[in-house]
């Protein structure tokens, strides 16, 4: 495989295992708009798109269709309490040390709000290794990973061809793909091997050490 000078990384799934926060504030979201969460609720397989996406599915089996209202009660919750929940996978910190220490420039691409990523990376520590941080803004329209990646490329002015994407769903693959980038899935998110070869991805990678042979 070749080496990339620049590697866009997905957050959730990715880097931080984000379920139990994410899980905990779309409860929150749900109840603040009167419905009454499954104990056993499990949203694992739909972590990855744009909340707007996850919360349009979590209430079409109430029948409801307030999906703004639910994204406010969500954002309200999760910029306070469930971002703090976040944990990092098991040797991402080192795997990113290395990477930027080989004078790789790592750039954050996620589908979250920006404010929030920034708010988790702060909190682990590791802002000060990527060159950008990048997530969805209000009115920006880049909440989807082909106009969040397009966005990167050209506000950086980076060169495809020294770019590749990593992530753990489809939707990093597919985004990635949309610009002309090559993309890598992991094995220790969300998404499994099929969706991600189903997908595309150019390699897989098995573990968080994986990270810095990049």
């Amino acid at each position: 495989m070749s080496r990339s000078r620049v590697i866009l990384l997905d957050l959730d799934g990715t880097l931080v295992d984000s379920e139990p926060g994410i899980l905990s504030s779309c409860r929150a979201a749900l109840r603040a708009l009167g419905h009454d969460t499954d104990p056993e609720m499990n949203i694992a397989s739909i972590i990855g798109p744009p909340i707007e996406d996850v919360m349009r599915y979590l209430l079409q089996q109430f029948g409801d269709d307030r999906v703004a209202a639910g994204v406010e009660a969500y954002r309200a919750d999760y910029g306070v309490r469930g971002l703090l929940l976040s944990e990092l996978y098991d040797g991402i910190t080192d795997a990113l040390a290395t990477l930027h220490g080989a004078g790789a420039a790592l750039y954050l691409a996620t589908s979250k709000r920006a404010a929030f990523a920034r708010k988790i990376l702060d909190n682990k520590e590791l802002t000060g290794l990527f060159a950008g941080i990048y997530g969805s803004v209000p009115d920006l329209n880049i909440d989807h990973k082909p106009e969040l990646i397009a966005h990167i490329l050209a506000e950086n002015n980076l060169q495809v061809d020294q770019c590749v994407m990593v992530g753990d769903r489809k939707f990093d693959i597919v985004g990635a793909h949309a610009n002309g980038m090559r993309a890598l899935g992991v094995l220790w998110g969300y998404g499994s091997r099929e969706e991600l070869e189903s997908a595309g991805a150019d390699g897989l990678l098995q573990n968080p050490a994986d990270l810095a042979g990049l």
